[in-house]
């Protein structure tokens, strides 16, 4: 029986369900962000801090940043088994790609949540 390390036992069901989320809400982001910037043509630093100074787009930056880890985290983890046979090689680049990772995660939670 094959176990899947990204989702600690469960099934592969709840990484493929993880991906397809995650890249909804990805999408809505992307949507959202083109849409502010068409509609703001002439966009300054005041409009531009007062979008991010809205709890609500905080958050929902948040969760598109979680998002994008989730997606690249599992995404990664498949192309990595799938083609990286040698497993001291493939464990490193796990291992640099969950470190990257949370660096851009903690990174990001920073610049949002940040003074």
């Amino acid at each position: 029986m094959v176990t899947n390390i990204t989702n600690f036992g469960r099934s592969g069901l709840s990484d493929w369900l993880m991906q397809r989320i995650s890249a909804v809400i990805l999408l809505a982001y992307t949507l959202f962000m083109v849409g502010f910037f068409l509609l703001n043509p002439n966009l300054d630093y005041a409009a531009w801090s007062a979008l991010f100074q809205c709890t609500l787009m905080r958050i929902f930056s948040l969760l598109a940043l979680l998002s994008l880890a989730a997606h690249a985290w599992i995404g990664l983890w498949t192309v990595s088994t799938d083609y990286m046979k040698a497993t001291g090689v493939r464990l490193v680049f796990q291992a640099v790609v969950a470190l990257g990772l949370f660096a851009y995660v903690v990174w990001g939670v920073q610049v949002l949540w940040g003074a």
